[in-house]
């Protein structure tokens, strides 16, 4: 049986001595503890050496030039003069032994490394723009370095909690120039003596940190000295968020708990039935190897992994015992005329002065792009969560047709550099932005991160709304064949939400009119549809208003801006029109014309979740446009790639998003129209006017 010893600076209440076996050998372990007592751990080297076949050296696995400095808040740690002498000692007295001794850093940085890699393959993006705090960016420098492959923002405490200095490192680029011996100039600075004595400004660096952790979704918290930087945090301080740590035995784990830490991740692999110092993990994989080195390399390890087989998943605990992930998104939005900015209150006193909102509505176009409101609560029945950030650009439709594409994709490139540091994963276009040049073409081309138009999922849910509110006035009836026995026209049919609306249409009705001004293209689009869908009788027009009566479902699905489309007064009583155009083809004056005619706002979804928050967007509570809940829906499945984008839209994509909708719980909102959500009786109504002018 071979003996592996670990010493450790650290307590001794967390001393064990087990058996174990690993690759077919038997092992018996042992942790003794010092309490930072450096004269002890050279005492029990020398004893342990020759009677151990390794030994293992806890709390100092860092060599000199990295070494974590003294902390200021919670008496991080001893004073680094002094604690650089005595490790030194320590460092000197190990080149006098037999045995081999092992700090395990060379485990750890490759650990760390194998860790965060394996979890972002596995789980899809999981730190793609995130938000990581570490609370020593020194300690956990390759974790970083790691990390920066997959998101830029990174912030570090190291300032603060090593030198009392006000100042976060606010990228990696700064922990680089910070460890390349910065720190080590900084630590002549005697400001921490002076926060030592001053409670205030103690205080003060507390309330940094835990803002700082507030902002983030992950924090990072060094092995070492575990709880003198956990201890900065107290019941619920970490509610929510992802902690990443080495060494996360029962009772660390009991202690993130009470934090609040909604996912806990161990770096260090859990070999045996329990977790064990890195350092003598490190002791205890050299051994079994019989490697004939005091160092494991990236190469041994590998050979373990790949060969052996026998390092496991790095460990994700959930303390809420499932598995839950929190996904993030970014959406952007445009007021959609003059009548938005008599909504603000800064604005609204002065909106009855003549030529005020005009020229609010020239000034605004230029400003930069805002965070108008942040988007929590949605979680799916598969267990995912996602927040995100509703980006408001100031130009209205007017405005963006005013200025040439090249104006609003520049705003909207801002709007993703924006979104990207705030942490998502991928961007839409809503409103008018997802029409402006090439429909999201070139804004996906040179964003940061993908983007997507929400067109495939409006396409969907312009016909979900349109079949349910059908079912809703039962005027229709459904062949043997489950078609629909009626007509339906879509305005604006060669257009990119249109055209996959006809093709809808075409499967569900017995007869569909495309409606546009290009006659070529509705020609073509006209064969596209009868060769997917042979059976369906499609006809084309240029000329709708003599066809208009017969019709009993119309579609308008036009970037008409504010331009009148279709004259309501000639619709056939009874009619469904769903308006998916944004702004609307038909305003409120034009739909108060006809109440024997059913008008939707189509496109409008029901968000999942209990606690849904959503600043007011225009729609009820927890509802949203089908576009924005498109980006949502591509955010719970961790789908981060650019879906939807240009004047096409694919008909695959438009069925694969309406069944991911499904799987996460999206439902059709209550139908709406200009005035508001439809009742049951608001339905019955519209049919009880419709038969009596049909004379039924």
């Amino acid at each position: 049986m071979k003996r592996i010893v670990s010493i450790s600076l650290g307590a001794s209440i967390n001393d064990y001595e087990i058996q174990s076996t690993y690759l077919d050998q038997e092992f018996h372990i042992k942790r003794i503890g010092t309490n930072n007592d450096h004269e002890k751990v050279i005492s029990l080297m020398h004893k342990w050496d020759n009677e151990a076949d390794a030994i293992g050296l806890g709390g100092i696995y860092y060599p000199p030039d990295l070494m974590y400095q003294e902390g200021l808040i919670n008496k991080l740690m001893q004073s680094f003069s002094s604690s650089d002498q005595r490790i030194q000692k320590i460092i000197d007295e190990i080149k006098q032994l037999n045995t081999p001794v092992y700090t395990g850093y060379a485990l750890m940085n490759v650990s760390h490394e194998w860790a965060i890699r394996h979890i972002q393959f596995e789980l899809k993006d999981y730190f793609t723009n995130a938000r990581v705090l570490f609370l020593s960016g020194l300690i956990n420098y390759r974790m970083a370095k790691v990390l920066f492959d997959f998101t830029e923002n990174i912030t570090c405490a190291d300032p603060i909690l090593a030198h009392g200095l006000p100042k976060f490192l606010n990228s990696f680029n700064d922990l680089e120039l910070y460890s390349s011996g910065v720190h080590k100039i900084l630590n002549l600075v005697n400001s921490k003596k002076i926060v030592s004595f001053a409670e205030p400004i103690t205080s003060y660096y507390n309330h940094l940190i835990k803002k700082a952790v507030k902002n983030s979704f992950v924090v990072v918290i060094p092995d070492v000295h575990f709880y003198d930087y956990a201890n900065l945090f107290s019941q619920g301080d970490l509610e929510g968020k992802i902690v990443i740590s080495s060494n996360i035995y029962d009772e660390r784990l009991e202690f993130l708990k009470t934090t609040g830490a909604e996912v806990i991740i161990d770096t260090t692999p859990l070999v045996l039935d329990r977790p064990i110092g890195i350092n003598a993990l490190e002791a205890l994989l050299i051994t079994a190897l019989k490697k004939k080195t005091k160092k494991l390399t990236d190469e041994d390890l590998l050979e373990i992994i790949l060969l052996r087989g026998r390092i496991p998943k790095p460990r994700i605990i959930y303390p809420g015992g499932s598995p839950i992930r929190k996904n993030r998104f970014a959406f952007v939005i445009h007021p959609l005329s003059q009548e938005n900015f008599k909504l603000e209150k800064t604005i609204k006193p002065f909106s009855n002065i003549p030529g005020m909102l005009d020229l609010i509505e020239k000034g605004v176009a230029y400003a930069p792009p805002w965070i108008y409101s942040k988007v929590s609560g949605i979680q799916s029945p598969q267990g995912v969560e996602c927040e995100g950030w509703l980006i408001t650009l100031g130009g209205t439709p007017k405005q963006m047709m005013t200025h040439t594409p090249e104006f609003t994709y520049k705003r909207l490139l801002q709007a993703a550099k924006m979104a990207k540091k705030l942490g998502a994963q991928i961007m839409g276009l809503g409103a008018f932005t997802k029409v402006v040049g090439d429909a999201g073409l070139t804004v996906a081309k040179k964003a940061e991160l993908p983007i997507t138009t929400g067109n495939s999922y409006s396409a969907s849910g312009a016909l979900w709304a349109a079949a349910d509110a059908a079912r809703r006035m039962g005027l229709l009836e459904i062949g043997e064949d489950k078609k629909i026995k009626g007509k339906a026209m879509v305005f604006g049919a060669t257009g990119a939400i249109g055209s996959v609306c006809c093709r809808l249409l075409a499967m569900a009705f017995e007869e569909v009119t495309l409606c546009g001004r290009n006659p070529i293209k509705l020609v073509s689009l006209k064969e596209s549809i009868e060769k997917e869908t042979p059976e369906a009788t499609i006809h084309i027009t240029v000329n709708p208003d003599n066809q208009l009566y017969e019709m009993d479902v119309i579609v308008t699905a036009t970037s008409g801006m504010g331009k009148k489309i279709l004259d309501i007064t000639k619709v056939k009583p009874g009619c469904i029109i769903t308006d998916v155009a944004r702004p609307l083809d038909l305003p409120p004056s034009e739909v108060a014309k006809r109440p024997d005619v059913l008008v939707i706002e189509s496109g409008e979804i029901l968000l999942p979740g209990d606690n849904v928050q959503l600043k007011n967007i225009g729609l009820p509570e927890k509802v949203a446009y089908a576009c924005l809940a498109e980006t949502i829906v591509l955010a719970l499945e961790g789908k981060f790639e650019t879906f939807t984008i240009g004047r096409d839209i694919e008909w695959e994509k438009v069925k694969e998003i309406y069944k991911l909708g499904i799987k996460h719980g999206m439902n059709l909102a209550a139908i709406s129209g200009v005035n508001g959500v439809f009742t049951d009786e608001d339905i019955q109504k519209v049919k009880q006017l419709a038969l009596k002018a049909r004379g039924q």
